[in-house]
């Protein structure tokens, strides 16, 4: 095919809506993660929490989003695509000016009604209900405003604009925080998706087709969801615990032991069958990496140059994927969909090796760089992966809990990554050991992807591959 007929296949192949869709995707993007890249600085820095505890609310920041999103696609088939995106992105702009807010005059009588880690959380969960719907109305509206002969393509050129956004996001962070202040990156964020809501009003219209399904019910999802854990009458009780554990804990104060979460977390892994243990092996990919945005920022600042604009610095991951993706991908196109996702977790856990040998600003470039290498090897391949796994009729299903990982990373890696800077960091100020944990923790979890490849994969996937 010629370009001219390429060319001529994306003016006709794209009804209005997928341009639409996408480029407000890509301001999403720019926002989420302006503040995602600077939040555990701005929790630390300007709201004096530990170290420890800005990395673990940091991790709640990202860890909510992609839970939400398994049962956001129901809610905004409900909704309807449009409506569904301009709640949405009124929801995220009144969520980030909150958080840019946090320690305003203004709010001082809320912080004084309750403790300032529940306040926080509260706000830091907002968020997530916002990105729960982009997520889904996006993708549905690519699907659907897209001609058959260009979907492929249209979905590259979704997956193009997300990586665009979330690489001037960094950016966008350092040029307001070193021009104007941190609290004005949550405005700056805030302003950016309020624009998309006026966008989507007056130019998106609602992709229709005959040949649409009728969403599924928010009760079906909520059994499919049950049925996929495996022996949820053991999984759901335990999990719905937990919750009020944490919410009690966060609203009045109290300590739970260790013990407690240990003790749950055994009877939670005991219910699960083959495809979850698969996740929670895989979640330990997501805890490494998440410790870019949750760990590194606070190491450098601390321990290397409090001068460095970790900001900027976390731009490097993006600009790697987008200039790479393509040629990594033809180069690994005939390694089997397992062995690439494993590949991809080694190479982003000895990619914290760089610091351990010499810790340098360079240095933390070149861990960047090899943690965008791994995230490339593996992304495209872990969600053929998954969707191997599902049954006949299941593939929606299974695809929303692919989501689960990149959660539980998040919101077991603030927690994890605020451990080790308190222990290595402020009690036995030995900082490097930071990275010997992470390298650790990144080299089991490939050894139990290969055990798991081993041993618990079903067959029939197996024979797929």
């Amino acid at each position: 095919m010629s370009f001219s007929e390429r060319l001529e296949q994306i003016k006709t192949g794209f009804e209005r809506p997928f341009w639409v869709a996408n480029v407000t995707e890509l301001f999403e993007r720019l926002s989420y993660y302006a503040v995602f890249t600077v939040i555990v600085r701005y929790l630390h820095e300007n709201l004096n929490f530990s170290a420890e505890q800005a990395s673990t609310l940091s991790g709640q920041f990202g860890g909510w989003v992609w839970f939400l999103a398994i049962f956001g696609g129901t809610i905004a088939d409900k909704l309807g695509f449009r409506r569904a995106l301009a709640l949405a992105y009124l929801i995220l702009s009144g969520s980030y000016f909150l958080l840019g807010s946090l320690g305003a005059p203004w709010l001082a009588p809320l912080r004084g009604a309750m403790p300032l880690t529940a306040l926080v959380t509260i706000v830091l969960i907002l968020p997530a209900l916002g990105v729960a719907l982009v997520k889904p109305s996006v993708v549905g509206t690519t699907a659907r405003a897209s001609k058959e002969n260009v979907r492929s393509l249209g979905f590259s050129i979704y997956y193009t604009l997300v990586n665009i956004g979330g690489a001037a996001g960094p950016y966008t962070a350092s040029w307001v925080q070193n021009h104007m202040s941190v609290e004005n990156v949550f405005r700056v964020a805030a302003v950016s998706v309020f624009a998309m809501i006026f966008v989507v009003v007056i130019f998106f219209r609602e992709p229709r087709k005959a040949e649409d399904t009728p969403p599924p019910s928010v009760l079906q999802t909520l059994k499919n969801f049950a049925l996929v854990l495996g022996n949820y009458r053991l999984v759901l009780p335990v999990a719905l615990i937990a919750i009020v554990l944490k919410v009690s804990a966060l609203l009045y104060g109290f300590t739970v032991s260790w013990y407690v979460w240990f003790g749950l977390l055994l009877v939670l892994l005991a219910g699960l069958n083959r495809f979850m243990w698969f996740l929670v092996i895989f979640s330990g990919y997501w805890i490494v990496y998440w410790q870019e945005f949750l760990t590194l920022p606070l190491y450098v600042h601390d321990y290397i140059n409090p001068k460095a604009d970790t900001a900027f610095m976390l731009g490097t991951g993006p600009v790697m994927v987008i200039s790479l993706t393509v040629v990594i991908g033809l180069l690994l196109q005939k390694m089997p969909a397992f062995r690439a996702i494993t590949l991809g977790t080694l190479v982003s856990a000895v990619a914290w090796i760089a610091l351990i040998i010499h810790p340098s600003v360079v240095m933390a470039y070149i861990t960047l760089i090899g943690i965008a290498l791994g995230e490339i090897i593996l992304s495209p391949r872990y969600y053929e992966y998954v969707s191997r796994l599902a049954p006949p009729g299941q593939q929606g299903t299974y695809l929303g809990f692919a989501f689960l990982p990149i959660g539980i990373g998040s919101l077991v890696g603030g927690w994890f990554g605020g451990k080790l800077v308190h222990h290595f960091g402020e009690v036995t100020h030995q900082p490097t050991r930071i990275f010997w944990v992470i390298t650790g923790v990144g080299v089991l979890t490939a050894l139990l992807l290969w055990i798991y490849d081993r041993t618990l994969m079903p067959k029939e996937v197996t024979a797929k591959a």
